[in-house]
């Protein structure tokens, strides 16, 4: 478990978030095995070490993502992730949220503090303007949490992204900094 306050790039009473990093490797794919049946049909986090490697290597070296892993502050232990894909500069200043709590630690608030921290980071440090969530509707714990957070319903994507087979629509979530 990784234990070092001074890591953090925004702490909360109960939870800190920091980058990524490739030790996280045996923690995070044990999470993710764990929670399978919370995340499935919706979430499909890295279950394998290769596979970790790959996507936190992206979260870590790719401009346009950046990844957070919330852990809690009690301990350390990764109690899930917050990640903004897609992120343009310039005049647009966007990006895309995604996010996932593990099995130990859903249902206790963990991640609602998280995306307020992930949020003030964003739309602080970060600079940008505005955070997108797509979210398929039946996702009723997503919604919760985004609605919980201050974004708003803008609209709906048929066929949005593909996910698990299968084009899936999607709900499409925001919230901007003058928000």
């Amino acid at each position: 478990m990784f234990d070092d306050p001074g890591s953090y790039l925004a702490i909360g009473p109960r939870v800190g978030l920091r980058p990524f990093s490739p030790a996280d490797a045996e923690e995070f794919t044990a999470r993710a095995r764990e929670s399978r049946e919370l995340h499935r049909p919706w979430l499909f986090p890295p279950c394998t070490a290769e596979a970790y490697a790959a996507y936190a290597g992206a979260l870590i070296e790719d401009p346009a993502r950046a990844g957070f892993l919330v852990c809690e502050r009690d301990g350390g232990g990764i109690a899930g992730f917050v990640n903004i894909n897609n992120i343009v500069r310039g005049a647009f200043r966007s990006g895309a949220l995604g996010y996932g709590a593990f099995a130990h630690a859903a249902g206790r608030g963990l991640l609602t503090e998280a995306l307020g921290l992930l949020l003030d980071h964003a739309f602080g440090p970060m600079e940008l303007h505005r955070l997108e969530a797509n979210i398929q509707p039946g996702n009723t714990a997503s919604r919760a949490l985004v609605r919980r957070a201050g974004f708003r319903l803008e609209g709906f994507s048929p066929a949005m992204l593909h996910i698990d087979g299968a084009w899936r629509d999607h709900e499409r979530w925001a919230i901007t900094a003058s928000d």
